[in-house]
């Protein structure tokens, strides 16, 4: 990560100076040095400067070492968001990058997004993962890109203790972030559930997790077919890896999909929408990363974590459409698409967890195309029963910068996907398919009333693999680890 250093106004010793101005108004730059002040002059000074966004202007110090001085519109003050501000933090390194600066300071605005202990939090966690790149798989001989070796951040009046104060929970968080891209960028040849397994108790293991693994003859002896069916038709057999952490506060469950590639099984997908389906894991890389925070911020919680993991893949020995399952809570499934696995292995794994008694369970999952046409790529669709829970992660959500919308859970979604022959379907028509995915988890949490599904299929990556910015985004990372802090602080 990159480094990130905390400056006075006026104080900064970069090679290139970003300073965020809102439309109509002029950088607050009475305390700079004079030589930044004739620079912010010039540059507002000239025609056609309005600050609307998407407007960049720039010159150099007339004294002492060379410095680039970029003004960067932001648009109309009452219409800035999060979304705006990490659009703006993305530009800004880009910039610095494609320019050869190794030293960047960023002047931010005054504004509700960057003042506060979270938003120095959200702000801090950006900047720290404006350097990432997976890119251990490239040839040496590419050679590397020059990057940023450090960012100095400019808060606005009075927000500098909050930013010293925000650093190192930003830091925590940043390294839980990256390690979650980092598994879900990994490809299926590497990633396999053994490897899953393997990568996390490397993590975990040295900061006091325990664990229990479950092979394929344990998933069959404890009447886990959801997850051994799924499993069963790939060379790499499926796991099921259960962590456990803390000695005291409340006992939390998390639970994550961990699918680490899905051909669709029988129910073949076609071609250009198996490229992406490294990413169907996601929800276990993450929910391995929050166990990674929790543990260095030695949060008091008695948090457990529950990791499915399976290749869905076509063979001889593959499950069919047809096939009826018993799960672990007995719940008996007809498979009706094999490509609408992932609800398989949540039955087994959320059924388990429950099982122990948790005052709470949230699971992510990548987990239906329907949540992707619904929110398209910019949230998270939230399925929870109880109006609680649900606020309680809303209000995290804000605070970590992790976008969520709550969607219903009728009781018409869970009867659609009642069987014919069986207690449940694991699918039903391409209406609402979220909601009957949820309607089917529902059938296997018990009595438990707060449990939450978050089905993060449209923000767990970017689809640009192309570039750079392709790949595992780490999503719901921060907002876990928020709400988790908030539950025992």
């Amino acid at each position: 990560m990159v480094a990130i250093g905390i400056v006075s106004p006026g104080r900064f010793s970069a090679d290139q100076v970003a300073i965020g101005c809102f439309e109509g108004e002029a950088p607050l730059s009475s305390r700079w040095p004079e030589k930044y002040r004739v620079a912010v002059a010039q540059l507002t000074d000239r025609p056609g400067w309005k600050g609307k966004s998407g407007q960049v202007a720039e010159t150099q110090t007339s004294e002492g070492r060379p410095q680039a001085i970029g003004l960067w519109g932001l648009g109309a003050r009452h219409r800035f968001t999060g979304p705006l501000l990490n659009a703006w933090l993305e530009q800004v390194t880009s910039r610095a990058k494609a320019n050869g600066s190794p030293r960047l300071a960023v002047v931010l605005p005054d504004h509700p997004e960057t003042t506060g202990s979270e938003a120095a939090e959200r702000v801090l966690r950006n900047l720290l993962l404006s350097e990432y790149r997976f890119d251990r798989f490239r040839s040496a001989s590419k050679g590397e890109k020059r990057q940023l070796a450090k960012i100095e951040v400019i808060p606005t009046r009075g927000q500098d203790k909050l930013y010293r104060g925000a650093q190192q929970r930003a830091k925590v968080v940043a390294r839980a972030v990256t390690l979650s891209r980092d598994l879900a960028n990994a490809p299926a040849n590497e990633a396999t559930p053994i490897w899953m397994v393997e990568q996390a108790l490397e993590k975990l293991h040295p900061l006091g997790f325990e664990s229990l693994v479950m092979d394929l003859e344990e998933l069959r002896k404890r009447g886990m077919e959801g997850i051994a069916s799924v499993g069963q038709g790939s060379i790499n057999p499926p796991r099921l890896l259960r962590l456990e952490w803390g000695t005291e506060g409340p006992v939390i469950a998390l639970v994550g999909k961990g699918v680490t590639f899905d051909s669709g099984g029988l129910s073949l997908k076609p071609a250009a929408s198996m490229v992406d389906m490294k990413y169907d894991k996601c929800g276990a890389c993450s929910m391995i990363a929050v166990g990674q925070a929790v543990a260095e911020l030695e949060l008091p919680v008695r948090l457990r974590i529950y990791l499915p993991l399976a290749e869905n893949m076509p063979a001889a020995s593959a499950y069919r459409p047809g096939d009826i399952l018993r799960c672990y809570n007995g719940k008996t499934v007809e498979v009706l698409n094999t490509d609408a696995e992932g609800r398989l292995l949540l039955a087994d794994a959320m059924a388990f967890a429950v099982e122990e008694k948790p005052s709470a369970l949230l699971e992510y999952s990548t987990l239906t195309g329907g949540a992707v046409v619904a929110l398209g790529f910019h949230g998270a669709a939230l399925f929870c029963p109880d109006d609680d829970f649900a606020g309680e992660l809303e209000e995290a959500a804000l605070k970590s910068g992790d976008r969520i919308w709550r969607m219903p859970m009728w009781p018409e979604y869970l009867q659609e996907m009642k069987g014919n022959h069986s207690d449940l379907r694991n699918s039903a028509t391409r209406w609402g398919s979220p909601g009957t995915a949820a309607g089917f988890l529902s059938e296997f949490v018990g009595d438990l009333k707060r449990w939450a599904h978050l089905d993060i299929a449209g923000t767990a990556h970017k689809r640009s693999e192309a570039s750079e910015d392709g790949g595992a985004t780490g999503f719901g990372v921060s907002l876990a680890v928020e709400w988790l802090r908030r539950q025992v602080e």
